[in-house]
């Protein structure tokens, strides 16, 4: 659950950057947000692990 709380917040900690990239143009923000999105796939993938390692020790 650890990892789960941390991609939520990492999710929150790229709106920002979102918001000054689409709406205001600024593309400093577009790459931030570029790398924060890198960053949540390679979590979300140690997610996913960690879930089918915990799925298969149960059987």
């Amino acid at each position: 659950m650890k990892k789960f709380n941390e991609f939520k917040a990492l999710v929150a900690a790229l709106e920002g950057d979102a918001d000054k990239f689409y709406n205001k143009g600024n593309s400093a923000a577009g790459t931030r947000v570029r790398k924060g999105m890198q960053d949540l796939k390679n979590l979300a993938q140690a997610i996913r692990l960690e879930v089918q390692e915990t799925k298969n020790k149960a059987k």
